[in-house]
């Protein structure tokens, strides 16, 4: 598989250099087609790489010492985004020379950083986190928004839902994603004004008895059923996405914690504990947050990857295999060709009368934030700021 490089922001998260550059070697040793623009510091990447033979003729170094620290302000960090690692990173993307970007650092310094360099999509007016999450079906949940823009009205979330439904064909298969918006409820009276208005533009949207968007909607989920796998996407503003992420993160945690308590408190605890291993690490494959690694900000003219910043070697792989699976599908594309049938399908329902969309408040005009004031986190404008 050939595909454009992928810039590897080599200074971001917890472990900085030398997992940066161990995850990137293990996702080539997997697909010997990656190759990599690694930004950081030229010495301690040229040592990283000292113990990956292999990555040396699919590797360019482009040295930076500046870094983006973990609790720096998105309004100051753009100010040094053509001098930092993650900063240059993100400009590769913008300039061509890498197809995608990944960072470990912070995530809304990254955010801020790629809106403003790469734009969003036409029709898009704010770009969405999105990530995998496990569920007791063989097929991982997309959901979004997980932090980017802490408040959504409906045109926000009807784009979202595009997005996550053009993601969840690429890395799930399927060819109408199940596609819900989180609420209080399932009843259609529930929620917010904004949630209801949502719910009935995608009911709209993704009709079958006129072709529809490769979606299909299907109302309210509650957060208790996000993980049963009964949907494809999970569609909701990033300051509910990022609070029920991680209440689940936290829950699953409590559970493997609770459960090694368990099988450590006494010697027939721990007999039992070597008869049920197989089960028990079944169990934490599944919880694994570096089996899932890898979160995507859509609705941007390139392709953004946001690693954990705790992540091992091995999750970080996974956040490169995600970038380049979307490059190769080329998730982009897919998304302005959803938002042009999304736009075709509102003047024609307009133009028949029906009051059902209203072509302004789904896309098109792209007249929200657009990114431009390099002074302003995402949304600052609006008080819908980086919640990550």
């Amino acid at each position: 598989m050939s595909l454009p490089r992928i810039a590897v922001d080599a200074m971001g998260g917890d472990e900085g250099v030398r997992v940066m550059v161990e995850g990137a070697a293990m996702a080539r040793r997997n697909h010997d087609g990656f190759k990599f623009l690694l930004v950081g510091d030229g010495a301690r990447i040229e040592q990283a790489l000292a113990d990956h033979p292999g990555m040396a003729g699919a590797s360019e170094i482009l040295h930076c010492d500046d870094v983006i620290g973990g609790d720096e302000l998105p309004s100051r960090a753009i100010r040094r985004a053509k001098t930092t690692s993650m900063g240059l990173a993100v400009r590769a993307v913008k300039d061509g020379s890498a197809g995608a970007a990944v960072s470990a650092g912070n995530t809304g310094a990254l955010m801020a950083m790629s809106k403003i360099a790469l734009r969003t999509l036409p029709g898009i007016d704010r770009p969405a986190l999105a990530a995998l999450m496990p569920t007791l079906e063989p097929h991982d949940v997309v959901m979004l928004d997980l932090g980017a823009n802490t408040e959504a009205d409906a045109r926000n979330l009807v784009q979202f839902a595009v997005m996550g439904a053009a993601y969840a064909r690429i890395v799930g298969g399927f060819d109408r994603p199940v596609v819900r918006l989180l609420n209080i409820g399932t009843e259609e009276i529930k929620g917010t004004e904004a949630l209801r208005e949502a719910a009935a533009q995608l009911t709209a949207a993704s009709a079958r008895e006129d072709g529809g968007l490769a979606l299909n909607f299907d109302g309210f989920v509650e957060s208790d059923k996000i993980n049963r796998g009964q949907t494809h996407v999970v569609v909701t503003d990033g300051f509910s996405g990022n609070i029920a992420l991680k209440a689940i993160e936290g829950a699953a945690r409590f559970v493997t914690d609770l459960l090694r308590q368990a099988f450590t408190s006494s010697v027939r605890s721990k007999i039992g504990f070597l008869v049920s291993r197989p089960a028990t690490e079944l169990l934490r494959h599944h919880l694994d947050p570096n089996n899932h690694n890898g979160a995507v900000f859509l609705g941007l003219n390139g392709v953004v990857v946001k690693s954990h910043g705790s992540a091992t070697a091995k999750g970080v792989a996974q956040a490169v295999a995600v970038a380049a699976r979307l490059l190769e599908n080329k998730l982009t594309q897919r998304i302005a060709d959803d938002l042009s049938e999304l736009d075709a399908r509102v003047l024609h329902r307009r133009a028949n009368g029906s009051d059902a969309i209203v072509a302004g408040e789904v896309a098109g005009e792209n007249d929200a934030d657009d990114g431009s004031d390099a002074d302003a986190t995402p949304g600052a404008s609006s008080g819908k700021g980086a919640a990550a």
